[in-house]
């Protein structure tokens, strides 16, 4: 048996704490390397192009994670399938659904990227640009759209290397292009004089060169899922299924790009450009936390879907207890350092004074219920890697969607810039309360099992 099956057949074997922390750690090492790679761009950007420029950036985020909807759409969606294929030991699928992943990838990297680039304009000044900050956010925007179809490949072959018990590949691969990424960014926007789509470029450059060697990587025969002829043909019922799991990653994608959207028009009415910029910098150090916890998710997808696949409900229910007990300690850091060092972490960003003040105050706030983002992230990421799609969309919807919207356009009307802050712990706490009682039903089925 070679090294990639005997690997696979761990999933079902070793220990689920063991197994968890072997596939969590370099998932959330790869995950900290993204969060760091995204955060370094920001900051190059603040301190390099001014306040305006972090909050054009701030603006380009709807489209951003719009892009990311279809990459996640196709990446989670695609791994899950192989996981559990290769938990029943279909082998010959799970290599189908690799080379339909990739089929998909190009595809949708390249058609997102014409359409977007025709009406870039019109969708930035619909997401709440200004004339004062749609300068920055279309020259980092028509390089990153250029080079689209790279940014999905490079996230889609990510997501499959996990899948195919190559973890420590996966995490290689994003540190990589943090390490790319950091050294580039400030070369092009201080001596080459490149401002903001410098760091675009070297974003770009940085995913190519990391890309090539995931491709080196499935070039091997001996890897479970591999570059070979006769798997790129599109076929419909891998597709269907590939698009059904990735259905709740690409919803929660475009539910983020729907409000980011009415955050940033509720900003620029209560408060101007620089709240735009304000929750720019307090996106960013949430996203650190949350994306620790997807590294957590995608350390549990592989062994949850294995383990489902082979009906070893008594593992499953262990990845999943000990996947929320870490998960909620991570968000529990991040809620303290919000509390106890907004300052700090706004002037990484900025020397503005007057941009950190108004930083400091929508980090304190929004992050006021953090620790119950990792509860509802593990609940939804658990129906996601046992195919329960339905149920993980409903989750992904109701946390960003149905009750945040809703307290995103009612509170800022009594509570002007501070309403647009509060509406996220709020929401959380409806949120969390959902999902923990759609768990709850699922855990007493497997257990009866």
């Amino acid at each position: 048996m070679d090294n990639s099956k005997q690997a696979t057949l761990e999933l079902g074997t070793k220990p689920v704490g063991k197994l968890l922390m072997q596939y969590a750690l370099p998932a959330i090492a790869a995950m900290t390397a993204a969060s760091l790679y995204n955060m370094t761009d920001s900051v190059f950007i603040g301190q390099g192009c001014g306040a305006l420029a972090i909050s054009g950036l701030a603006i380009t985020f709807p489209l951003q994670n719009l892009g990311a909807a279809f990459g996640a759409g196709v990446g989670v969606g695609a791994s899950t399938c192989i996981s559990v294929r290769l938990g029943q030991k279909d082998y010959d699928t799970a290599q189908r659904v690799f080379g339909n992943a990739v089929t998909l990838n190009l595809i949708i990297g390249v058609a997102f990227s014409i359409i977007t680039l025709l009406y870039l304009n019109p969708i930035l000044m619909f997401f709440g640009a200004s004339e004062a900050t749609l300068p920055y956010a279309r020259e980092y925007m028509v390089i990153t759209l250029a080079g689209n179809v790279i940014s999905h490949m490079f996230f889609g072959m990510n997501a499959i290397l996990r899948a195919a018990s190559k973890p420590r590949s996966a995490m290689m691969a994003s540190i990589m292009t943090v390490i790319l990424n950091a050294i580039l960014s400030p070369i092009f926007i201080w001596p080459l004089h490149m401002g903001i789509g410098g760091a675009a470029l070297a974003t770009i450059i940085a995913q190519f060169c990391v890309l090539m060697w995931q491709l080196r990587i499935f070039s091997n025969p001996q890897c479970i899922v591999h570059f070979k002829r006769g798997i790129y043909r599109p076929v419909s019922r891998i597709i269907k299924n590939i698009l059904a799991i990735g259905m709740s990653p690409f919803a929660m994608n475009v539910c983020s790009c729907i409000v980011i959207i009415f955050i940033n028009n509720a900003l620029t009415l209560h408060g101007g450009d620089l709240a735009v910029g304000a929750y720019g910098i307090c996106n960013k150090i949430a996203f650190i936390f949350i994306m620790i916890n997807m590294g957590m998710n995608q350390g549990m997808f592989p062994i949850a879907g294995y383990n489902y696949g082979a009906r070893n409900y008594d593992r499953l229910l262990a990845v999943l207890k000990y996947t929320m007990i870490i998960a909620t300690c991570i968000t529990t850091l991040g809620w303290v350092i919000a509390q106890t060092l907004p300052y700090e972490c706004a002037r990484l960003f900025t020397t503005d004074e007057t941009l950190i003040k108004i930083a400091e105050r929508s980090i304190r706030i929004t992050m006021l219920l953090f620790p119950l983002v990792g509860i509802q992230m593990v609940c939804t990421g658990f129906f996601q890697s046992i195919g329960k799609a339905k149920i993980s969309m409903l989750l992904s919807l109701s946390r960003q969607l149905l009750f945040f919207l809703p307290m995103l356009l009612v509170l800022p009307q009594f509570y002007q810039v501070d309403g647009v802050w509060m509406a996220q712990p709020i929401s959380d706490v409806v949120s969390v309360v959902v999902a923990a009682t759609m768990l709850m039903k699922y855990i007493k089925r497997f257990k009866k099992a």
